[in-house]
């Protein structure tokens, strides 16, 4: 099954359709905002709330709003800058460079020059080789595959906008990566355009250009195709 419409409804890109609150530290974040994106402005706020919350037996701060679990892998060649939080579990590994107001999710990775920058990963997120992430949220146990990135600025620096089904929808920022759904999975080399929305279960193929909406539980091919995901046959 095909559907030559790239972009969902707006109702599918609401914060229930696209993330499980459950499986990140700081739900409030997202508390009466219809639209995820529109949580991205507070980031820093909420991250370094949280962190001055947060019990010394549990974390140890090495930097000014830099709190780090005492469960989590930081390789010494990372570059943090705060606030920022890394849950239990976290791996930053060799070279990444965080530049503040990030949250790092329980068990999620950051990988080899992956560069973050006012974002939220939830649990369980995967961003591993050479990722840019700015100005994003990544839902529970989304993966980024190697080289892909969350474009955050439009070429002609307007405002972003959010194309849907039904029209397009005005965010009123400048800067805005990506919204990915839980369990959205993105291709190696792939561009998500500044606005780009990525539901629940979702797919992106390798090396694609993304803009708009992916809807739940499909997968992009290229601009004007999508197809509809078939659950394995038992």
């Amino acid at each position: 099954m095909t559907n030559d419409k790239i972009n969902a409804g707006s109702e599918a890109l609401f914060t229930e359709a696209l993330f499980d609150l459950s499986h990140t530290s700081i739900p409030e974040l997202f508390s009466g905002c219809r639209y995820p994106w529109e949580a991205l402005p507070l980031i820093a706020q909420y991250v370094r709330s949280y962190g001055e919350s947060l019990s010394e037996a549990e974390y140890y701060s090495p930097s000014e709003g830099v709190y780090i679990s005492r469960e989590a892998k930081v390789e010494p060649t990372a570059s943090i800058a705060g606030p920022c939080v890394i849950e239990a579990g976290a791996e930053v590994r060799h070279c990444a460079y965080i530049r503040g107001s990030v949250i790092v999710g329980k068990g999620a990775v950051v990988g080899n020059s992956t560069e973050l920058k006012n974002a939220v990963l939830f649990d369980g997120v995967q961003v591993p080789h050479y990722n840019y992430v700015g100005d994003s949220i990544l839902g529970y146990r989304a993966h980024m595959g190697a080289g892909s990135i969350a474009s955050n600025v439009k070429g002609d620096k307007k405002n972003v906008v959010v194309k849907t089904a039904d029209g397009t929808i005005e965010t009123g920022l400048r800067k805005f990566g990506a919204i990915l759904g839980d369990f959205a999975e993105i291709g190696c080399g792939s561009v998500l355009n500044p606005g780009t929305v990525v539901g629940r279960c979702a797919r992106v193929y390798p090396l694609s250009s993304v803009r708009g909406s992916v809807p739940a539980g499909h997968i992009y091919k290229h601009a004007g195709k999508i197809a509809e995901i078939i659950p394995d046959a038992e």
